[in-house]
């Protein structure tokens, strides 16, 4: 009897493991090319040095979109940069407040530049 016990405890708690698991989604949008990693900083403060350049960049999500989570900001001081990931993630998780890696280029953007990003890792 107590060998039912256990086994059917340790099938719960597998089965709500897995449940868990399949439930948190995909982390990882896109194809990463090993693009060279660079500061967040330097891609807000000197924009046009990074123009159609693939490169990496980690930092913190900020401000992202609440409808689908289709692009979101870095923040360096009072600056901000403006990471559109809608070409690889339209319907992305919400993750403010979350570190993020993304690669991808400077592109102009209204009246200044923003990031797109080929691929986005959420952590």
């Amino acid at each position: 009897m107590k060998t039912i016990f256990a086994l059917c405890g340790l099938i719960l708690v597998a089965g709500g493991v897995l449940l868990w698991r399949s439930l948190q989604g995909p982390t990882t949008f896109g194809t990463f090319v090993g693009a060279p990693l660079v500061e967040a900083q330097s891609l807000i403060e000197k924009p046009k040095d990074y123009v159609n350049r693939t490169v990496s960049i980690e930092s913190e999500v900020r401000k992202q979109c609440t409808t689908m989570g289709c692009y979101f900001f870095f923040q360096s001081g009072d600056k901000w940069l403006r990471v559109d990931i809608s070409e690889i993630a339209m319907n992305a998780p919400r993750k403010n407040g979350h570190p993020a890696r993304v690669e991808g280029q400077m592109v102009p953007y209204q009246d200044g530049y923003q990031f797109w990003a080929s691929a986005v890792e959420f952590r």
